[in-house]
Parts: structure tokens; sequence; C-alpha cells
């Protein structure tokens, strides 16, 4: 951790991988980072938990817990433990159900993200982007209207517009957050199904229209799969500029010198990728990355 940014507040927003590496990344900022999670996924395990029990989408919560336990234990094991087998288990995983559990037995849903991160001694703030059950939606280019991350995902081509159906409310603690952060950090992640759909809350867009915190888009590292894919960068930059109310990203930090991004904006190039994998972001390349463009900056 650089000195300097120590009391530095950090609030990340995104779904499950992409944010849940940001927030690794950030971790020896212990309580000053904030994560803002989506919860409108609808695949999966997370999916199949909402079409029965109803409630929020606790998958990318609990991606986002899984990469930032520091010690290993019995609690942590059960935490990440996925079922195989021919039953009705097979493909979910325990996390999921676990959250599912605590969230019918608390009052709101923060209380048993709460509880789970005292278990598992995680210091960063997790928050649900709301605690109110919503699918992301979309109108295609045909005028049809869609619904489920699922269905956007296979989408031929990009929707004209997205929307959170039906309407709720931000989580008022994420509302908090954005408006006292020093750097707010959006990305990386599936465009349209993780960074988007907390954006798409009227509460949280006027919140990031009025910070004076730095706004920095966190590119991904390969194109993705699916209607994001055809994507440009400065289009995307545009779709969140749009949900936040016109206010204007401050810092592109990408890996590809080769992108062509509109000169009035910030864009900083470096390292990121994984040795291993470089579609994946490396959460020390990361880490100095962020660390070096504020110092810079």
């Amino acid at each position: 951790m650089n000195l300097s940014l120590k009391n530095t507040r950090f609030v990340a927003i995104g779904g499950g991988h992409g944010l849940g590496r940001v927030l690794s990344a950030l971790r020896p900022y212990g309580e000053n980072v904030t994560g803002i999670v989506a919860t409108t996924d609808n695949g999966g395990s997370t999916g199949r938990i909402r079409a029965c029990q109803g409630g929020i989408a606790w998958g990318d919560t609990r991606n986002c817990i899984n990469q930032l336990i520091t010690e290993p234990s019995t609690g942590s094991m059960l935490f990440e433990y996925r079922f195989k087998g021919n039953g009705e288990l097979d493909g979910h995983n325990l996390g999921n159900l676990i959250l599912t559990a605590l969230g019918n037995l608390s009052i709101r849903p923060l209380e048993a993200i709460n509880l789970i991160r005292d278990m598992l001694k995680v210091d960063t703030h997790i928050l649900p982007m709301s605690e109110h059950s919503a699918d992301l939606a979309a109108i295609t280019q045909q005028g049809e209207i869609i619904s489920g991350e699922t269905s956007v995902d296979e989408l031929p081509n990009t929707p004209t517009r997205l929307f959170i159906d039906p309407p709720v409310p931000a989580t008022c603690e994420a509302v908090e957050a954005i408006s006292k952060a020093d750097v707010i950090l959006l990305g990386p992640g599936s465009f349209l199904t993780s960074v988007m759909p907390p954006l798409l809350l009227p509460e949280i867009g006027r919140a990031l229209k009025n910070v004076t915190a730095k706004v920095v888009f966190i590119c991904n590292l390969d194109k993705e799969a699916g209607p994001a894919g055809q994507m440009s960068h400065e289009t995307m930059l545009h779709w969140c500029e749009r949900a936040m109310g016109g206010r204007r990203i401050d810092i592109v930090l990408g890996e590809d010198a080769s992108v062509s991004i509109d000169p009035s904006y910030t864009y900083i190039i470096s390292k990121l990728a994984s040795a291993n994998h470089k579609w994946r972001h490396d959460r020390d390349n990361l880490s100095k990355a962020i660390e070096e463009m504020l110092v810079d900056g």
C-alpha cells in the first residue's frame, strides 16, 4: 500500500469476477474500500435459487467475498464449496445457499453479507446495489423488450437501451459511500450485465453525477463475447456517462496501446494482465497501476 494514499476512500462498482479482482487489488486499504455489487444475475446457481426462492442475486457478492478471503478456514472452504452430481444440488454453490438462508433470516440482505464478512474476516465493505429483487431488461434494435441478464448476453446485437425491471431503490449505504468517495472505479467485467446495472439505478446515477471523486473506467483485457463485444471503448464510456447524468469519466485505465480513445480522455496504459491468463487482471499489477495513476495524477 502506498502510504500517501492510505486514507483514500475507494468505491468500486461492478459484478463478480471483475469487481472481485479490483477489490482484492485494493485489499490493503481495508475498510476504506467499498464494493457495490450488481444483483440482477439470473443464470447458473444464482438464477436457479432466484427462480424458486426469489430475492436478489447473490452470486456476484459471493464471488467478491471469495476473492477477499485472506485466512483459509473451514468456513471459507464451505463458503466456496460447489456441489457435483446428478441431483438437484448439482452446480449449486454452498455460499449462494448460505447467503440465501441468511437473507431469509435477516431483516435486510446487507445484514447477511455483514455476518459472512465478520465470519470470514473480510474488512472490505460489500454492498448490494439494491436490496430488492429486480432483473436487467433491454430494448432491442427491433424495439422488443427482453428481460434477464442471460437474455441480454444472448442478443445478436447491442441493445438500444438497458433498464432495471421493476424499478427498485438503491441501497442507501451505496449512495452514501459514493458521495464520500475519493476514487470511484467502474469495471472491469461484463459491461452490459455487470458494470451497467448499478449505474441504471436513479439514486446511484445521481450520486455519481455529483461526486468530486475521480471516476476511473478500467478496460477489459479481451473483447467480450455477446453484444458488448460489438461496442467500442468510447461507446462504453458514453453509456456510463449517460447513466451518470452526463458526468465525464476522468481516467481510462487499460493495457492496449492500440485502442482508439478520444484524446479528450486521459488514457493511462499499464501492465494489467496475469502472466498465466492474458484475459485476467493480475491483482498486484492492478494494485500498482491504480496507485501509480493516483500518485502521478
